[in-house]
């Protein structure tokens, strides 16, 4: 795999990190199951199978962004105070984008 191939592949695995907090983040009860964050993911040309989602999932899990419950095919993941403290930028977690600053 060359260099460029590498870095896109960060770059989305990074990208589609922040998009799933942000998506919990506007949950009334921060929680989404990985089924509906396929579509979520869609919208922004992240075209990723379920296990994929899963993986991403399982990163936020490490770096504890997000607790999560399995159901079946699906994972449940609830943002925790750390997720909520990267989307608000008073945090950054390794391995997942940046927000941007609020009006930029």
């Amino acid at each position: 795999m060359s260099d460029l191939a590498t870095d896109f592949a960060q770059i989305t695995r990074e990208e589609a990190r922040l998009i799933i907090l942000k998506a919990l983040g506007e949950q009334t009860n921060e929680s989404l199951n990985s089924s509906i964050m396929e579509p979520v993911l869609a919208r922004f040309a992240i075209h990723m199978p379920r296990a994929w989602i899963h993986q991403q999932i399982d990163y936020l899990e490490s770096m504890n962004a997000v607790t999560v419950v399995s159901a079946g095919t699906v994972k449940i993941a609830t943002l925790t105070d750390l997720g909520r403290r990267h989307i608000d930028r008073h945090y950054a977690i390794e391995g997942v984008k940046r927000p941007s600053r609020p009006g930029a």
